[in-house]
């Protein structure tokens, strides 16, 4: 493609560029976008931040927990398939405006074939008669060492999309790498870093980490997203990174596209499915307790001071598999006597249940009280009683439940329907994350013209132990208090890793930083979510992001695919947290009461 930076090249005859070059050479900031923060984003990203304005590169992140199981049946009806072919449809409509603006690709697409999207991004090219060269990777697969797994994967690092970069690549297609080596890996080819190089690594893994998830870097899923205007909540704009030599980076996005970009936003982003202050990963562990932030101008947000230490000398891995066959069915209630209709219908299917065959491994109910009294629409005087089932075999939770169900339809309580009709039952799937040797992972590079270049293990020598809690500030002085819902005051963000949750809290101010850091200890945090009883909470604070972030281990079960839990990947988690009431200063509250804009982060 035409406009390639040089640096992205490397120099005559590949390698890697030596420090010494570097500091002769001073590279300009490397703009890296992002397109795709999940499989089945929107269509139109590609194409909008390719014509948007300026960019080097353009990432695409299309892999998760879950879409691992979905290729990996995908690959079981057609050994072709195992990749996302979203991609291959809007690279179609686009690739010919990368190459006429010199944009490079690098995307995860490939999922669990990359070499099969490679070939088939080559032969949509030549179709198209448009001539880019097009790398993949390679070595994340380890299914055939784990038997009985639909997929197994380890999470590889940037090092070889770098040397693909390096050789020449207009297209970098992987597997299973980790979300931000989508940043480190080209960052590493254009300034030339080291395998060494950890602060400037951390600060890439930390851009990477903000851009992974597209829209939500610039105001999506936002906690605060009632203080901006109407039009900047419509539909935001993707973002990009300006990344320097020295690792900082600032976050941006295409001028004239929607959404928001300032300090609430990169940290409700930074919080997002992370735990601790060491984030670890396979070429570098990050500091986030060194993030720095400071806005520099509208939609700027500069992340700097980022400190990296060596990664750990094992490699993540996930292992999805099928865990058996699930079904579901939700019973409405309405009207009077909610609790009493509940316990009928549960009654009369548990003996039915009972009464069969083979009743289902695991059986859970959960009565949801979404009716109101007197209420003026029948919706609203309803409630929901939902019945998961889930077994190794398919009957037990097919017809056997489906019978049971329907045959009440005129045996039951008063006004019995159900939202729809039980199925025959579906497969689930199991995600479990593993350690795994980094000798028994083969990392390659497989470059444009078909040469294979394995790609050195990144030295892991870091023992991974959670970091002492950082000091507290000195309490908020005591003074009155009302009862309010948390987030009046703070903003929350969480996600999902297998079966555990993290949930980050973060405040605006340092007097709301003071009272927040004391107020949501662990014991609180379980009276707030009374889900997490029983369950390990680790808190971690961050206190250059005025920020707590929890995890809770174990509340997803077995994961996404499992889907027992109501809210399966615990993305409203941290919402539910903002609308639990506890007793807050009232001083924060006039304070939170008067704030339009996100105040500057301290340095």
């Amino acid at each position: 493609m035409a406009g390639h930076r040089p640096g992205l090249r490397g120099p005559a005859g590949g390698g890697e560029a030596s420090a010494g070059r570097r500091a002769m050479t001073p590279r300009a900031p490397l703009r890296i976008g992002n397109a795709s923060g999940f499989y089945g984003d929107r269509f139109d990203a590609l194409r909008e931040m390719l014509t948007g304005g300026p960019l080097d590169v353009l990432t695409g992140d299309y892999l998760a927990e879950l879409t691992m199981l979905i290729l990996g049946r995908d690959r079981l009806k057609n050994p072709a398939g195992g990749y996302a072919r979203t991609f291959l449809a809007q690279l179609e409509e686009c690739l010919g405006l990368a190459h006429e603006r010199g944009v490079r690709i690098v995307t995860n697409a490939g999922g669990l074939n990359p070499a099969g999207l490679a070939d088939a991004v080559r032969e949509l090219a030549d179709r198209l008669g448009i001539p880019v060269r097009v790398a993949h990777v390679e070595g994340d697969d380890l299914t055939v060492l784990n038997p009985g797994a639909l997929a197994a994967h380890a999470y590889l690092g940037g090092h070889g999309i770098a040397l693909c970069l390096r050789e020449g690549a207009d297209i970098v297609v992987t597997g299973r790498v980790t979300d931000a080596a989508l940043v480190t890996g080209p960052a590493a080819a254009h300034f030339g870093w080291e395998a060494e190089d950890y602060d400037r690594l951390a600060g890439a893994v930390v851009a990477g980490h903000v851009l992974e998830c597209g829209t939500q870097a610039t105001g999506g899923n936002y906690a605060f997203f009632t203080e901006h205007p109407p039009g900047l909540r419509a539909r935001p704009g993707f973002p990009l990174a300006e990344l320097h030599d020295d690792g900082s980076s600032v976050i941006t996005k295409h001028d004239g596209t929607g959404g928001v970009v300032d300090i609430g936003t990169v940290t409700a982003q930074l919080l997002y499915e992370t735990t601790g202050a060491r984030y670890a990963g396979p070429d570098v562990t990050a500091r986030l307790d060194t993030v720095h932030l400071t806005e520099e101008g509208s939609d700027r947000v500069r992340i700097e001071g980022v400190r990296g230490e060596a990664p750990p000398p094992a490699l993540k891995a996930g292992l999805s598999r099928l865990g058996g066959f699930r079904n579901e069915v939700a019973f409405v209630l309405t009207g009077l006597d909610i609790d009493a209709k509940a316990a009928l219908v549960r009654a009369q299917l548990e003996a039915a249940l009972d009464a069969a065959e083979s009743r289902p491994a695991d059986v859970r109910w959960e009565l949801a009280r979404t009716d109101h009294p007197d209420a003026p629409t029948e919706e609203t005087a309803s409630a929901l009683l939902r019945l998961v089932v889930r077994d190794r075999a398919q009957e037990p939770v097919g017809r056997a439940l489906s019978g049971a169900a329907v045959e009440l339809a005129l045996a039951s309580y008063p006004g019995f329907h159900l939202l729809a009709p039980p199925g025959k039952g579906v497969p689930y799937g199991v995600f479990e994350a593993v350690q795994v040797d980094r000798d028994t992972v083969d990392h390659r590079a497989v470059l444009h013209n078909g040469r294979r270049i394995p790609v050195p293990s990144a030295p892991g020598t870091l023992v991974l132990e959670d970091l002492p809690e950082p000091p507290l500030p000195r309490p908020l002085p005591a003074g009155p208090t009302r009862r309010a819902p948390l987030g009046l005051v703070a903003g929350a963000r969480s996600g999902d890793k297998g079966g555990n949750a993290n949930v980050g809290v973060w405040v605006r101010t340092d007097d709301a930083w003071r009272w927040l850091a004391h107020a949501l200890t662990v014991e609180r945090l379980r009276e707030l979510l009374p889900e997490t009883a029983g369950l390990t909470v680790v808190r971690h604070v961050l206190p250059n992001l005025r920020a707590l972030n929890f995890v809770v281990e174990g509340i997803l079960g077995e994961g996404v695919a499992a889907g027992a839990r109501f809210d399966p990947q615990a993305k409203g988690l941290g919402e539910w947290l903002r609308a639990r009431h506890l007793e807050i200063p009232e001083a924060l509250l006039s304070t939170a009461a008067r704030t339009s804009e996100i105040p500057e982060a301290r340095p």
